[in-house]
């Protein structure tokens, strides 16, 4: 029996809704339930219409996507639903924002309609969405950089096991399970075990936040590959 996925769409411009509808429609596993044209209606709507995930635009009136981002992750109530940003500029200091905030990835606008129909159902699945283009932007830009008045430092990563930390890198590299799985010889439901281990021992929401907490407690630096 197939499961669907139910969709929520978050901008301030009408025909891009359109768009949006159409394309999220003709997939046969998703449905969108309901539109919003600002932050609020979006943050009430997610919870009324039992969203799974948001495709949320950053500038809106009233209450902005990041804001908006920020209401949903941080309200237990709406614990299940995942935000992904759509952007028109994938190297953006608000999209990481966002990702900072709780949200499970970004893409650009300009994405192609097979890509975000697959990008929705990843981001369902609890697995982070960051393009390869802009992950490589904001990683040299933001992620290196701590949090103010927030520091992060290696010692989040000792109620880690040695595996469960390496796995955590390969996650901030943008392995997927499968990906992973191939790299370090294990099946890929032991490489999701490990995963889903990490994000509870870490207390992270989803992939998207590991892959910050790698950068930012240094396990993992810009520009410097992991060993294979």
């Amino acid at each position: 029996m197939r499961v669907t996925i139910r969709v929520l769409l978050a901008d301030d411009q009408t025909l891009i809704r359109s768009g949006f509808r159409v394309l999220v429609g003709s997939a046969p596993d998703l449905q969108v339930v309901a539109e919003a044209s600002n932050g609020r209606d979006a943050v009430e709507l997610a919870r009324s219409e039992r969203a799974d995930v948001v495709l949320m635009d950053i500038r809106m009136p009233e209450v902005d996507g990041l804001a908006a981002t920020r209401m949903i992750t941080a309200d237990e109530s709406l614990a299940g639903v995942k935000v992904l940003i759509l952007t028109t500029f994938e190297v953006d200091e608000y999209v990481f924002e966002a990702i900072r905030s709780g949200a499970s990835g970004f893409l650009g606008k300009s994405v192609e309609p097979a890509e975000l129909i697959d990008a929705i159902r990843v981001v369902a699945r609890g697995e982070a969405l960051l393009s390869p283009k802009a992950v490589r932007g904001l990683i040299n830009r933001f992620l290196a950089e701590p949090s103010p008045g927030q520091p992060v430092g290696p010692t989040v990563l000792d109620v880690l096991t040695d595996r469960e930390r390496e796995i955590v890198g390969l996650v901030a590299l943008g392995l997927s399970n499968d990906e992973i799985a191939e790299r370090l010889v294990l099946s890929p439901s032991t490489a999701k075990t490990h995963v889903n281990r990490a994000m509870v021992k870490l207390d992270c929401r989803d992939r998207a936040q590991l892959v910050v907490l790698a950068y930012q407690t240094g396990l993992v630096r810009p520009g410097v590959p992991q060993a294979r």
